[in-house]
């Protein structure tokens, strides 16, 4: 095979890259291959939202961390982030977010809550009917 119409040598594999995409790193090797978060139960949802932990140790501390770890942390650190928020700043795959989500719930840098279900939520008519009676007074 040749490359360009230069006719250099085209190395096996190389088709499918150029040079200037830079390296490149598989989603299964930036979890270790694994699929689902850790064992924390906890479900990581697009709107799940992720904030950094005070209380937990820096990202700094820990050699542990990979580099898209430390990136989600990095992300999280300045203002409380979305899961969806937070694969498309780190520019990662939603699964590969949530392996490392997982990872980082378990070594306890990160919270996660989840906003409350609408089935959960008043409804509008008792708010109104409470927003009418403020007014009333």
């Amino acid at each position: 095979m040749t490359d360009d119409l230069r006719g250099a040598p085209r190395e096996p594999g190389s088709q499918w890259y150029d040079g200037e995409a830079g390296p490149l790193v598989r989603p299964y090797a930036m979890t270790g291959g694994r699929t689902r978060p850790g064992p924390t139960g906890v479900r990581f949802d697009l709107i799940a939202l992720v904030t950094l932990d005070p209380a937990g140790p820096g990202a700094e501390d820990d050699a542990t961390l990979g580099p898209e770890h430390r990136a989600l942390v990095d992300l999280c650190r300045t203002e409380t982030q979305s899961v969806a928020e937070l694969a498309a700043g780190a520019d990662l795959p939603l699964g590969v977010v949530r392996v490392l989500l997982g990872d980082l719930l378990e070594l306890g840098r990160v919270t996660v809550t989840r906003p409350v279900p609408p089935a959960q939520l008043p409804d509008e008519r008792i708010l109104r009917e409470v927003i009418d009676g403020l007014r009333a007074l």
